[in-house]
């Protein structure tokens, strides 16, 4: 990636208002179509009609809508309360059509990109790449090696509108509308994101990459990408987040749904890097069968508020999945984030890996959940939560829950707080450092053990963010 292109997207991670960097106005693209208000049946249909669906995923997000209706709002997560969803645009359509070169796109638009390096990045090291502008799939394309070895990957919107019959068996079926009210309501108002069918036997070197953007304030995204690998497969899969600062808040509500057959393996990896005025509520769940392995990596840097638990339901004999979380906190930021493993099947494993950083105030939050079911014999499980805290005024909270109904399964938690000290600052700084490069050695040094994982473009732009992040912290209590 161009130095140029590196050093705007660490600013954008940072919190930069990209509108000011572009130079463009509040309104910097045209928008086609744009519903808001309250949330009711005719919206719902209209979306469903605009996106010229079949009937069953019309009836499909009208029965989401009825269980957003009955279920209770998540009054247990500090700040939900904040959002008021009607004063939020739920369906905006940009003034674009679905593009196969980045030349198709109008220049506004393609501006947003080219300055996050998203087309350079695609073409040295990904093997597809789909984009999301607010509402809707502006680009995508793929090698065409994928589809010379059977790979099926479009946007869902043009999945569904091919009414392709594998939909009806997995969307919503690993994470269902009634699992929560935010996951209702994504059910009701989903719109762009990514559909994936790996074959069996098909491996994917390169990774694929969906980027997600939110382009305005005041406004719901609410993209659904889900993956199905078949036996023996193997794919490695990039969501990246962005959005500028604007005034006024934006909210998050995606949904990823990934189905890993026997002996498949999928890694997928989210670099979250929204603005400080998004509130991110995020649904992501895994099925894995006999012998198939799912890897999480979650990246949260921005965002005013994060909710997201990447879960694995191991279905299956011999399973594996693990779950590596990266949380930051700096300022008046909450993030509650954890992960949920479900031993279902003998001789699966599961291992944990949360980390978070708190600073200036931010909150961060571990909720986990390990459950190994009767029957799941040798089912082992491995959770290790550490904290890192710069000062007095920041906290870092640990709800782990662990239910365990099989005597021979081995569960494991272990739980560390620590703090930044002046011991610890001058010993380095009596090495050559500054006291700010010495903060930032720190941190990386903390999360090594997750930052390794991450494909070496990411690793090399999350390293430098992270750094911009905490040089300029005061003194540390």
């Amino acid at each position: 990636m161009a130095k140029g292109a590196v050093k705007l997207r660490e600013e954008l991670l940072r919190g930069t208002d990209m509108v000011d960097m572009l130079g463009l106005t509040s309104q910097p693209y045209k928008v086609e179509v744009e519903l808001r208000g309250r949330i009711t049946r005719d919206m719902v249909e209209e979306i469903s009609r605009l996106k010229k669906e079949p009937d069953w995923m019309r009836r499909l997000r009208l029965r989401s809508l009825e269980l957003f209706e009955k279920l209770p709002m998540p009054r247990w997560v500090p700040g939900i309360e904040e959002i008021d969803l009607e004063e939020l645009a739920f369906y905006v359509k940009p003034e674009a059509q679905q593009a196969s070169s980045w030349d198709e796109l109008p220049e506004e638009i393609r501006r947003y990109y080219e300055l996050l390096g998203i087309p350079e990045a695609e073409a040295r090291y990904l093997a597809g790449l789909y984009a999301v502008m607010d509402s809707e799939t502006v680009y995508g394309n793929v090698k065409k090696t994928l589809r010379e070895k059977g790979v099926v990957i479009m946007s869902m919107d043009e999945a569904v509108q091919k009414d392709l019959p594998i939909l009806k068996d997995y969307f919503m079926r690993v994470f269902p509308p009634s699992d929560h009210k935010f996951a209702a309501l994504h059910g009701a108002l989903w719109s762009g994101g990514v559909f994936m069918y790996v074959p069996k036997g098909v491996r994917i070197p390169d990774p694929i990459e969906g980027f997600f953007l939110i382009g305005q304030a005041m406004e719901g995204q609410f993209e659904h990408t889900l993956i199905i690998a078949d036996e023996g497969s193997y794919v490695n899969f990039i969501e990246g987040c962005s959005a500028p600062r604007f005034v006024g808040y934006s909210f998050h509500d995606g949904m990823v749904e990934l189905y890993a057959h026997r002996n498949s393996t999928i890694k997928f990896t989210t670099v979250q890097n929204w603005s400080k005025n998004v509130i991110n509520y995020n649904n992501k769940r895994a099925i894995a069968e006999s012998g198939a392995k799912v890897d999480w990596f979650e990246g949260s840097i921005g965002s005013k508020i994060t909710v997201t638990y990447p879960s694995t339901i191991l279905r299956g004999e011999g399973a594996v999945s693990r779950s590596m979380v990266v949380s930051m906190s700096k300022g008046p930021v909450l993030k509650d984030t954890g992960s949920k493993m479900i031993h279902a099947a003998p001789r699966t494993r599961s291992r944990i890996v949360n980390k978070t950083i708190s600073a200036e105030g931010g909150i961060n939050i571990y909720r986990g959940l390990v459950r190994v079911l009767r029957g799941a014999k040798y089912a082992q499980a491995d959770v290790e939560c550490d904290s890192l805290i710069f000062d007095e005024k920041s906290k870092a909270h640990t709800f782990p829950h662990n239910q365990v109904d099989e005597i021979t399964a081995s569960v494991t938690h272990e739980a560390t707080t620590g703090r930044l000290n002046e011991q610890q600052l001058f010993y380095m700084m009596t090495r050559g450092l500054s006291e700010n490069e010495a903060k930032s050695l720190i941190v990386l040094g903390f999360l090594s053990e997750i930052l390794v994982e991450l494909p070496f473009e990411y690793l090399n732009v999350l390293s430098r963010v992270i750094q911009l992040e905490f040089k300029e912290l005061g003194a540390v209590g």
